[in-house]
């Protein structure tokens, strides 16, 4: 029996990013709760269920305390918009070439193109699609349907066009759609949007099923990633069998067959497509003559072959030679077979860096492995760190059982995460298990010493390590060490770790804490990133604590920053200044002196003579000098004379009538007091809160 699993099974990035997205949170420490289940897998959704994790429908459903994920599949805009309004904290695990799809379609539907989505309309990708359009918007899933929307809408064969299709839809039945289209709709633009992974994952399901006696697709039967699959595979293969678990499986189905192919949807755990093909190597009974098709020793790189190559290696092999010389370049020892033997400095270490005319010295001894002889010169090539490497492996399988923590090297960054050395081994660890946070680049460890734990020892001497489970565990500490003995008032520096439209929360060492938007400007501001961005290290202090709900309070404005100890500093009694007029009302003008503080220039003070609104002399934006006649440190108030600056007009005499009109004006304009009060209602001269 062949059993052949496919390349692409298991967890597509998008899944992948969803999933650890809200592990991380538990991992935090936080509540969370999920819009819809986060994957089509009943397995994994009811673990996280007993981890915490609730499932709801809708954001009216989310507790003040949790933090929201949405999924890989994404919401309609208004979704975010009614989060964002709310305050509700969330983190946003829309896949990114679904994002991309949002993007097309908003952008498109703005300049008012129609826009025909190819997939499922009642699935939530596509749901979520159709709510980024505003206009005329159409989804298609085959081209009998496309057929009777052009039948049914002829504007779409005369109107600008955009196409899109669902990350899952069938590529083939995709292109046939659009060449159809093309023939009708000269002004379509057509997005291939289907998701690369998807493609390769179809497309391998297709080769397997054709060289195969039967096909097993694992995964959620809700899942549309899945049931495409299966599709591609049944219309190949009539032995298909669609599974969700390895208790599915029955020999029966395994009757005659002498290949099996097995394929994997997108939402499909690691840990099921395991336990389905350790199940039918059972069933079987026949593991030692089952062949499981793995990576062949071709596929190899070099460093992968001799890991593998190490199982077959000797006693004979393993020698102790004394350094005879050494030069930049290579060492030559005397291992006592009539040989001469030399180490290159390739094979000495995996340091490319190494000195070796520093490290050795004649007369050193050096365990080495014989990698090849020739006889004839009388000459054998020797490796240190190949010998390194075993003694190093028997350290990491001990680590693995222990849980002990290591510390090594990133050597080198490659595609899907990183290598580390450590006493000779190279160890992988994936991206998800390289940083704390799926946010941060992996480029930036290499070269780094790191502490990380083994948590898998594959065959042909293969060790998978964590670098996150030790961060986790530090994270914690400093956590627990953080709520030993904060108090109000204490200071940190830290990280700004995301942004919402109340405010922007920071990391100080492990603990979140939230500085509200008003705490982050002297200013009034619209949105936190006016002031601060994702990644910014800014000094914080603890405004408030609850220990109990374990919040914390920052604040960030600094005092020296305060308009008003600015002005104070700067401005005194009597001075004369220049200012801007910003607002009128009809008792006077407000005028800008600095930023954040404003002061009132009333209206007996616009000018030396009686003047019915402040608009008869002064405009908003106009700059003037005026007198600081009256501060009030209390309240915050500034109060400005231009009529200080002015000469007094000359006394004229007045009519008996021109004195009865003064009379009666002066009768209807409010005393002191009442013009006092009416400033203090209407914002007198005022420091910006």
């Amino acid at each position: 029996m062949k059993i052949t699993l496919a390349k692409t099974a298991g967890f597509c990035f998008g899944v992948d990013r969803a999933v650890n997205t809200v592990y991380d949170l538990l991992e935090s420490g936080q509540k969370v709760c999920t819009l819809g289940p986060i994957i089509h897998n009943q397995q994994l959704v009811s673990e996280l269920q007993q981890k915490g994790v609730r499932i709801v429908e809708d954001a009216d459903a989310v507790c003040g305390d949790e933090t929201l994920v949405i999924r890989s599949h994404g919401v309609p805009e208004k979704v975010i918009d009614a989060l964002n309004e709310r305050g509700i904290k969330y983190s946003d695990a829309t896949c990114p070439f679904v994002s991309k799809i949002h993007k097309i379609v908003k952008e498109a539907s703005n300049a008012g193109d129609i826009i025909l989505i190819a997939g499922d309309k009642l699935h939530h990708e596509v749901m979520g699609i159709v709510g980024h359009a505003s206009g005329k918007i159409f989804v298609f899933g085959d081209q009998n349907e496309l057929d009777e929307l052009l039948k049914n809408n002829p504007e779409i064969t005369r109107d600008a066009v955009t196409v899109v299709s669902q990350t899952t839809f069938n590529k083939k039945t995709f292109e046939k759609c659009c060449k159809n289209l093309k023939k009708v709709c000269t002004n379509a633009q057509v997005f291939d949007t289907i998701c690369n992974a998807t493609s390769a994952r179809q497309q391998e399901a297709d080769n397997l099923s054709r060289i195969n006696d039967a096909m097993i697709v694992i995964g959620g039967r809700h899942s549309s990633n899945t049931a495409k699959l299966y599709s591609v595979c049944k219309a190949n293969c009539d032995k298909t069998l669609l599974i969700e678990t390895s208790e599915e499986l029955k020999e029966d189905f395994f009757k005659g067959v002498d290949s099996v192919g097995v394929v994997a949807g997108a939402s499909t755990p690691a840990r099921i497509i395991k336990e389905a093909i350790k199940t039918m190597s059972e069933i079987l009974n026949a593991v030692e003559d089952t062949e499981i098709v793995q990576k062949s020793f071709d596929e190899m790189t070099d460093e992968e072959a001799f890991e593998a190559s190490l199982n077959n290696l000797t006693g004979d092999q393993k020698v102790c030679g004394v350094v005879l010389a050494v030069t930049p370049s290579e060492i030559q020892v005397d291992f006592g077979r009539g040989l001469t033997g030399y180490v290159s400095a390739d094979e000495y270490s995996y340091d490319s860096n190494v000195n070796l005319v520093d490290e050795v010295k004649i007369g050193d001894t050096l365990n080495l492995i014989i990698m090849r002889t020739n006889d004839q010169e009388g000459t054998a090539l020797l490796s240190k760190r190949r010998y390194d490497a075993i003694a190093g492996w028997d350290k990491v399988v001990a680590a693995k059982e222990s849980a002990e923590i290591l510390t090594g090297t990133v050597r080198d960054v490659i595609k899907g995460g990183v290598v580390v050395t450590v006493a000779g081994v190279r160890v992988f660890i994936p991206a998800s298990q390289a940083t704390l946070s799926r946010n941060e680049s992996i480029d930036e460890l290499k070269g780094k010493e790191v502490s990380f734990r083994i948590i898998e020892i594959g065959r042909g001497r293969r060790a998978i390590g964590s670098i996150r489970s030790v961060l986790i565990e530090q994270r914690k500490a400093a956590q627990a060490k953080i709520w030993e003995s904060i108090a109000v008032g204490d200071r940190f520096t830290g990280t700004v770790k995301s942004i919402t439209s109340y405010g922007a929360f920071v990391d100080i060492g492990g603990v979140d804490g939230m500085v509200h938007i008003s705490e982050l400007s002297w200013q009034r501001i619209k949105n936190p990133s006016e002031v601060v961005l994702v990644g910014d290290k800014i000094d914080v202090y603890v405004k408030d604590l609850d220990l109990e709900k374990k919040k914390i309070s920052l604040g960030y404005k600094k005092d020296e920053e305060n308009p008003w100890v600015i002005f104070n500093n700067n401005y005194a009694l009597d001075s004369v200044v220049d200012v801007t007029i910003v607002s009128m009302t009809n008792y006077g003008a407000f005028a800008r002196i600095i930023p954040g503080v404003d002061g009132l220039i009333h209206i007996s003070q616009i000018a030396n003579k009686h003047i019915a609104k402040p608009q008869d002399e002064l405009k908003v934006g106009e700059s003037v000098q005026a007198k600081i006649i009256a501060i009030d440190d209390e309240k915050k108030r500034v109060s400005l004379s231009i009529r200080a600056l002015l000469p007094e007009e000359p006394v004229v005499e007045e009519t008996a009538e021109e004195v009865v009109e003064a009379a009666e004006v002066v009768a209807e304009e409010p005393v002191a007091e009442e013009v006092a009060s009416s400033v203090a209602v209407e914002e007198t001269a005022t420091v910006e809160e």
